[in-house]
């Protein structure tokens, strides 16, 4: 295929893009659900410019993945995620503490309601609502943004893309999760590990020449 046309909301693209792994194919979003930020088209724009969507490359915007690697229990998963992973306390709801790893080096012991790593596109989701940046699509960075930290210190840092960051649940609730995209869970126990870096394959998206 040249194109996909994905119709739904900002979910359901993100769903197809994870869906395609290594075999990323340019993807036109079709807005009909209630978030746009990467569906960018409306039925009338897909009608207006399908044939510039499916043929002009220069439309195609490249967006950085997260390759997430979780150790839980000696098990290890692996996912892309296209926004985001985030650890959150879970019930009973009492404060977590994450060690927090850049590339082998010790940045902090993070602890509050848990953390969010997000990339670039993933900056306008769950980041941005915590407080964290609005980071451009094309720049090469990942975004780690505390939620609710109990400490004035601890605030969004942007680090590079080809970082390689290690988190490990150092004190954690019954209901610790590690989220990632908001479609997929994993359940965190004190030791476990999340390893995020920049995932080999690129997310394409085609970009709406309205906007």
């Amino acid at each position: 295929a040249d194109r996909i046309v994905v119709v739904g909301g900002d979910g359901t693209l993100i769903g197809v893009a994870r869906s395609l792994g290594s075999r990323q194919i340019p993807l036109i979003g079709v807005n009909v659900g209630k978030l746009g930020f990467l569906a960018e088209f409306s039925l009338e724009d897909l009608a207006a410019d399908f044939d510039r969507a499916v043929n002009d490359d220069s439309l195609i915007s490249r967006r950085a993945a997260l390759d997430v690697q979780i150790e839980n229990g000696g098990v290890r998963h692996s996912s892309p995620a296209i926004n985001d992973c985030v650890i959150q306390a879970g019930p009973p709801f009492r404060m977590i503490t994450l060690g927090v790893q850049v590339d082998g080096e010790h940045l902090s012991n993070v602890a509050g309601d848990g953390l969010i790593v997000c990339t670039p596109s993933g900056s306008t989701a769950h980041n941005l609502s915590a407080g964290g940046p609005i980071v451009q699509p094309d720049v090469d960075a990942m975004i780690l943004t505390p939620l609710n930290p109990h400490s004035l210190t601890h605030k969004p840092i942007v680090v590079n893309r080809e970082s390689k960051l290690e988190i490990t649940a150092l004190v954690v609730n019954e209901g610790t999760t590690a989220i990632i995209d908001g479609q997929e869970s994993h359940p965190l126990r004190p030791a476990d590990r999340v390893i995020i870096r920049r995932y080999a394959h690129d997310f394409l998206l085609v970009r709406n020449p309205k906007h």
